[in-house]
């Protein structure tokens, strides 16, 4: 029962604006399902939905994959707008940024998921990125000098 209302749940805010619990449990009771405020809650915060801006200017329901790409797009700015120097050793990258901002730069390079990264370790001011192999790493730094202009 609950694997298809979520699976339904999903269907209803890829394909309408639902801006609130009552307008999802509303939609949720107009396919059949019968819902109380609190299993919507519930499912929204199982499911990890989201308040995205929509088109209107709004804010409605999205799941991450949807939203995933304006976050992205904050995260890089953020990277950029941080990054104080870069420099590397063998596999190793390591990016310092302003005190306070390697944790969300870290987030932005993972958020990427370029193939050549397996990963990141961010402290308060600097993140080691781990590079593949010892040969990808200029292309890597390339990518990265690109986005902090």
């Amino acid at each position: 029962m609950k694997a298809k209302r979520q699976a339904l749940i999903r269907e209803i805010i890829e394909n309408q604006s639902i801006q609130t619990q009552e307008e999802l449990a509303e939609a949720l009771r107009e396919h059949g399902m019968v819902v109380t405020q609190a299993t919507v809650s519930r499912d929204i915060k199982e499911m990890h939905l989201l308040k995205v801006l929509s088109e209107d200017g709004g804010y409605r329901y999205a799941t991450m994959d949807k939203s995933e790409q304006g976050m992205n797009d904050r995260l890089i700015r953020m990277l950029s707008d941080s990054v104080v120097d870069m420099s590397s050793a063998n596999n190793l990258i390591v990016i310092h940024t302003l005190p306070g901002s390697a944790h969300v730069a870290g987030e932005a390079v993972d958020s990427m998921r370029w193939p050549d990264v397996l990963g990141t370790i961010a402290g308060d001011n600097t993140i080691l990125v781990i590079v593949r192999s010892n040969e990808e790493v200029e292309a890597v730094l390339k990518r990265f000098r690109g986005i902090v202009r």
